[in-house]
């Protein structure tokens, strides 16, 4: 065998080794690459998922959030509307003269708190009243009602801030 042909094959041995080399170094880096490839798209859909349960958990608290609201403002109206129907009977007992307002006076009177001159209606003791004319009576139950208004409005506006505080 002649130097030449052993350097022929010395280099085909070479140039098939490297080739081989190279494929399997080449399959390995693929191999890595689909397994960090693989890697990221589980760690992206745990992420998703992740999302997605809080998401979720988020619009059950907000539902539960707007039921409570709900519950609330229906709770408000029903007030409002019985207050506003007490006002207008009472408005109505007044107008008719079915009902008649009164205020204590300040001044007692002489007999020890027993009124000069009894009345056929009715035997009260205790302090002097005196009734209102009937438009006062009326200015004065509106003025009440638009309070107790304010007021049903005010515990409406506690609750929902309550409501959404939590």
């Amino acid at each position: 065998m002649s130097v030449l042909d052993w350097r022929v094959a010395l280099l085909l041995g070479l140039g098939l080794g490297g080739a081989a080399a190279w494929h399997w170094q080449a399959n390995s880096y693929g191999a890595q690459l689909a397994d960090q490839a693989s890697a990221y798209g589980r760690e992206r859909e745990a992420a998703a998922l992740s999302v997605i349960e809080r998401q979720q958990t988020e619009q059950t608290r907000r539902r539960v959030v707007e039921a409570r609201l709900q519950a609330s403002d229906e709770t408000h109206q029903k007030e409002m509307t019985n207050v506003q129907q007490a006002q207008a009977r009472l408005r109505d007992r007044l107008a008719t003269a079915d009902l008649r307002l009164s205020v204590l006076l300040a001044a007692p009177t002489s007999g020890g708190g027993l009124p000069a001159t009894t009345s056929s209606s009715g035997v009260v003791h205790g302090a002097t009243r005196a009734q209102l004319d009937p438009a006062h009576a009326q200015r004065v139950v509106g003025i009440v009602g638009d309070g107790d208004q304010g007021l049903i409005a005010l515990q409406a506006c506690q609750a929902y801030v309550r409501a959404v505080a939590q």
